[in-house]
Order: C-alpha cells, then sequence, then structure tokens
C-alpha cells in the first residue's frame, strides 16, 4: 500500500492539518497538475511542534544505541521496498529526470545506513588532569536536544534527510521545516519513511507554511538548539543576524567554476562540463555555473561543448530519454531568462540558445554562452541550464577567475597532471574541489559546506556527530583535596 494522508502533517506526534487557515497546491512542475493540496501551519504549529519535540527528546536519547540505528536499518531497507514510489514523487514532484531522481534516492539510503552508524560513534574521552593529583578529566558527547532543519526544492529529499537523519540518530529530536514547493519529497515522505521504521511520535514533526509565517519562529524559538539550513545567502545571512546564539550550519549559495587546464583530457573534461551545468537543469548549488578554459585550448573545448549540449534531449521527466526537464515554478523560470537576458544586453555570445517546452511552459532549452566573469550568468548563481564559459591566460588567471565570486562553495580542475591539477585546487577559495571530476559531489557522506558566502559549518561524514552534540566536561577528583584560600 502506498503513502497517504499528505494534506497534513506531524505535528508533536500528531497527523494533522495545518491553522494559518490558508491553502497551497503542491503541483507537477511539468504538467502543472495538483499534486495535493495542503492545509498550512501557522507560527502556533511550529510551537506545538518544538515542545512535543522537546517533551519527546529526552526518552530518545535514553534509547540503548543499538535500537537508534535499528530505526535507519528498517529506514533504508524501507527505502528500498518503496524504491518506484519514492522515485515516483521525486520525479512528479520536483521534475527531476529519472536518473536524477534514482541517483537521491541511492543518496538518501546511504545517509540512513551512514546515520546508522552514529549511535555507536559518538565517543568521548577521559584526559589526565595536568596541574591536581588524582583527578581525571572525562568528556562526554551528548545530544544537543532540538534542531531545526530548513531544506530547500532542488534536491529535497536528500538535503532534508543528510541533517534529519544523523540528528535523530545522535539522539535529538527535529523539526523540519521543507521548502513550500516540494513538502512531500522534502519533509512528508521522509516522515512517513522514519515512522514507518519505528520512529517514536513527536521525535521528528515537520511544519509546512510560507516563510514570513514560519521562517523566525523556526530560526529563533527559545527550544531549539541548532539550525541547519540549506538555501540562499541572503536567509542565510538573515538567520546569522537573526539568531547569533543558536549553534548553526548554513550551507548557502554557489557560483562553481570548472577550470580545464591546458594539459586537460578534453573529451572528459567537456563530458563533466556538461553533466555539471545541466544535471537537473541546473538547479543544484554545486553545479558547474563557469567553464573557466586556458587559451591552448579554449576554442576546440568551445566547440566540443556547443556540440555536447545542442544534442541534449528536452521534455518530460518521466520519459526516459529526457536529460533537461522542467524549472521548479515560474518565479525560478523568470530569473534564470532575466540572467540569460542580461548578460547578452551586455555582450555575450549566446553560442547555444534553448527554447521553452512543455505543458506548463517551464521546460528550457539548455544555453551556452561565452563571456567574461561581468555578465550576469557568470557574476550571479543562475540555478538554471546555463553555462558561461571563459577564457583564461593561464594557470594563475584561471584560479583569478574562479576566486572573483562572492561564493566559495565547490570547484573542479582538469588536468592529466594530477599534482598540478591539486596545487590549482588548493588556491581556489571553496568548500570542496574535485580533481578531474565534476563540481556536484555524489558521495553522500561527504563533509559538504562553503567558504565566504556560501555559508558556515559542514554536512556529512565524521563532521555531523560534531555539528549535533555537545561536549559535556565531567571532571572527577578521586582522592582528598585540601583547598588552600
Amino acid at each position: 500500500m502506498t503513502y497517504d494522508g499528505f494534506d497534513t502533517m506531524p505535528i508533536a506526534g500528531q497527523w494533522r492539518v495545518g491553522r494559518l487557515g490558508e491553502t497551497a497546491d503542491d503541483v507537477d512542475p511539468w504538467s502543472d497538475d495538483v499534486l495535493v493540496r495542503l492545509p498550512l501551519a501557522n507560527a502556533d504549529d511550529a510551537d506545538a511542534a518544538f515542545r512535543g519535540a522537546a517533551d519527546a527528546q529526552p526518552d530518545w536519547a535514553a534509547t540503548l544505541p543499538t535500537e537508534r540505528a535499528e530505526v535507519f536499518h528498517r529506514a533504508a531497507r524501507i527505502m528500498e521496498d518503496r524504491r518506484d514510489e519514492i522515485v515516483d514523487w521525486l520525479i512528479r514532484e520536483a521534475g527531476g529526470i529519472r536518473p536524477r531522481a534514482e541517483w537521491e534516492w541511492t543518496a538518501v539510503r546511504a545517509v540512513l545506513l551512514e546515520s546508522a552508524s552514529y549511535p555507536t560513534r559518538a565517543a568521548g574521552a577521559i584526559l589526565p588532569a595536568a596541574l591536581i593529583p588524582g583527578k581525571e578529566n572525562r568528556v562526554y558527547k551528548r545530544p544537543l536536544g532540538v534542531v531545526t532543519v530548513i531544506s530547500p526544492w532542488n534536491f529535497p529529499l536528500q538535503l532534508s534527510a543528510r541533517s534529519v537523519a544523523p540528528a535523530l540518530a545522535l539522539g535529538n529530536a527535529v523539526v523540519l521545516k521543507p521548502a513550500s514547493t516540494t513538502p512531500i519529497t522534502g519533509g512528508l515522505l521522509l516522515a512517513k519513511i522514519l515512522e514507518e521504521a519505528g520512529l517514536p511520535p513527536g521525535v521528528l514533526s515537520v511544519v509546512i507554511g510560507p516563510s514570513r509565517e514560519l521562517g523566525d519562529v523556526v530560526v529563533t524559538h527559545p527550544l531549539t538548539r541548532f539550525v541547519s539550513f540549506t538555501g540562499s545567502t541572503p536567509v542565510g545571512e538573515h538567520i546569522a543576524t537573526t539568531a547569533p546564539m543558536t549553534r548553526r550550519a548554513l550551507e548557502l549559495g554557489g557560483n562553481g567554476p570548472l577550470l580545464i587546464l591546458d594539459d586537460a583530457d578534453l573529451e572528459a573534461a567537456v563530458d563533466a562540463a556538461t553533466f555539471g551545468s545541466f544535471f537537473h537543469q541546473g538547479q543544484i548549488c554545486m553545479a558547474t555555473n563557469r567553464v573557466v578554459v586556458a587559451d591552448a585550448v579554449y576554442d576546440e573545448v568551445v566547440d566540443r561543448l556547443t556540440e555536447r549540449v545542442r544534442a541534449l534531449v528536452t521534455g518530460d521527466p518521466k520519459d526516459p530519454a529526457t536529460q533537461i526537464g522542467p524549472i521548479i515554478d515560474d518565479d525560478q523560470l523568470g530569473h534564470v531568462l532575466d540572467l540569460v537576458e542580461r548578460a547578452e544586453k551586455d555582450g555575450a555570445d549566446v553560442r547555444v540558445r534553448g527554447e521553452r517546452s512543455g505543458p506548463a511552459g517551464r521546460v528550457l532549452g539548455p544555453h551556452l554562452l561565452l563571456g567574461t566573469n561581468d555578465f550576469a550568468t557568470a557574476a550571479e548563481e543562475v540555478f538554471g541550464p546555463v553555462a558561461t564559459v571563459i577564457r583564461a591566460r593561464d594557470d594563475d588567471d584561471a584560479v583569478r577567475i574562479a576566486n572573483d565570486t562572492e561564493y566559495g562553495l565547490s570547484s573542479a580542475v582538469f588536468s592529466r597532471d594530477v599534482e598540478r591539477a591539486v596545487r590549482v585546487g588548493l588556491r581556489i577559495d571553496a568548500g570542496m574541489t574535485h580533481v578531474n571530476d565534476t563540481t556536484v559531489n555524489d558521495e553522500p557522506n561527504t563533509a559538504f559546506g562553503g567558504e565566504k558566502g556560501s555559508g558556515i559549518g559542514r554536512f556529512g561524514g565524521e563532521w555531523a556527530i560534531d555539528e549535533f552534540t555537545t561536549d559535556h566536561w565531567i571532571g572527577v577528583q578521586h582522592t582528598r583535596r585540601d583547598y588552600a584560600i
């Protein structure tokens, strides 16, 4: 039996409708069909979610580590049993082509299995006293308590699960606010899976509603100890100023450069640039926004890339042949078209210009522009099927171009000389650099995170244990001590 009841949300252990008095239509971005009409949550619903989480968290934290781990093992098995159902939701709600939806399913399952290991990996330490005889110092890893997770629409299930699952596995309770454009894949579907896996009621709440109503509430609620946010840089900056005393991890915007040096394997580099720029319509924070190419191979790269981009197939994301599906909504589509228009007005050479298509008009064919860092499609985060190719004189110039941005999330370098590529990569201001690979990371347990305007903190891997726990220092005096005042 498939999951249902997606017109309600789990709040403090009970699936019920939101009480804002407004509804929102969750639509298929390809067809514009209404998938569900959802009554939205208000601030009182969010408050109830936090209070329910705080009530449920102590018992959940006291659960044996192996029992907490088993919840996530069961959730991974449920993912397998419901694979087709989950993939179908990712195609219909997020507009992902089938390979992208299948990749997201794989990534989420991997996150669940990785999280199952966390309860027994959160180890403390016993440290010798340096000054006082007969004393020892113990450091205990403890859950934070209640964690807020705010996730975006582009990889909704994965970008929720990568914070929700580790936080829960380490003994925290979570209040999740997914994007309103992907409420099912961003929150409700994960809640159904974890509920079926045996997660106790109230440990995970999902609140869906407009940011004007819920945004500041979930960030500043007195019961939250940590805010995990993935989204735009302006919103991340607002969170940092609104809740300055709350621990947080913020993964924000990106403007990924992919550097092709003069000795690169051009076939591999062009293949990676095509994937990095146009996978999921470019709606990825780590997408290849700019392809920075050494002067010696620039013309050949442009010719090869033009041929590859023109051959990309657009259409219905349910069609296995489709490589580029719909943009998530009309606002995002308008943003992408505006960037292209401004870049062209300023002198960019539009080498490939894609057309709009599909029943809702949201499928935008791929665009390839030639220009400089000054053009809008290179200077700003695009989040659409657009790539800008920029000529560089040499390695130093390529690094200068790569770093000439407010962002610093992901990057890539292509060279047949791996150590040369590593040396160049280390000079790029970014949280991660891929050598002879794309800027789009496909390792679910890798530590995601950025520099500069791309955020603070890290998501995933060993970093998750530190992010979602706190150290409690206990000093133990084993022998009688004389105190001199």
